[in-house]
């Protein structure tokens, strides 16, 4: 995710020529449309992009996909932009101008790594917490008891905070449905849903799409 023709041409050839699929992104809007529409194994994300600020996408890619690994590249010289950046999720930061033996080095170090999700035990918004290894959920620090597709949709729904899920997407996640049969079971489980939750405005109703959870 990179503005700059020069390094952008520098970095995919270094690292196709390590045997990498390169895609790339010139805007900020580009690079977060395509790191949450696609699995990479790695994000090498510039912080100096049109439209859309990089601690931005860094923000929502981190919020939304937790296991993503993320390293950052910018000429951003101060020292707290990198601790912020490296709090806020980040695997790596490395600073511009940068020896392209070295970033291949980090890559290929990075990429052995675990991904940062790969083994974490809750996923919490707000006052709802999921416990990925046990399938409870806790609603305000109390446990309230879900049907198995009522855990699948609330945590297809929690790991997509704030983006809009449509009923296909869902019926394929959820129930292994490649097709619409027609029913309203999404509508059903999501009325369940709600009335378990702390507040029933927590999945929100997108009209003409589906159903998104919001935080708060």
């Amino acid at each position: 995710m990179e503005d700059d023709d020069r390094i952008a041409g520098l970095v995919t050839r270094a690292l196709r020529a390590e045997g990498h699929a390169v895609d790339r992104a010139a805007t900020g809007g580009d690079a977060l449309e395509a790191a949450l529409a696609t699995d990479f194994d790695l994000i090498l994300l510039d912080l100096m992009l049109p439209d859309v600020d990089g601690t931005a996408v860094l923000d929502e890619v981190v919020r939304a996909r937790p296991e993503q690994r993320v390293f950052v590249l910018s000429a951003v010289p101060e020292i707290g932009a990198r601790v912020a950046c490296l709090e806020a999720g980040a695997t790596d930061f490395l600073g511009k101008p940068f020896a392209v033996a070295e970033l291949v080095a980090r890559v290929r170090t990075r990429m052995r790594a675990p991904a940062p999700g790969a083994h974490r035990r809750w996923l919490a918004i707000g006052l709802v917490r999921l416990d990925l290894r046990l399938h409870r959920v806790l609603v305000g620090g109390r446990e309230i008891d879900l049907s198995q597709r009522e855990y699948l949709l609330l945590r297809h729904l929690m790991e997509r905070v704030g983006q809009a899920c449509t009923r296909s997407e869902l019926l394929a996640d959820v129930w292994g449905m490649m097709f619409d049969p027609g029913s309203n079971v999404v509508d059903v489980y999501v009325r369940r849903l709600r009335s378990k939750l702390d507040d029933p405005d927590r999945v929100e109703t997108v009209r003409n799409v589906g159903y998104r959870f919001v935080p708060s």
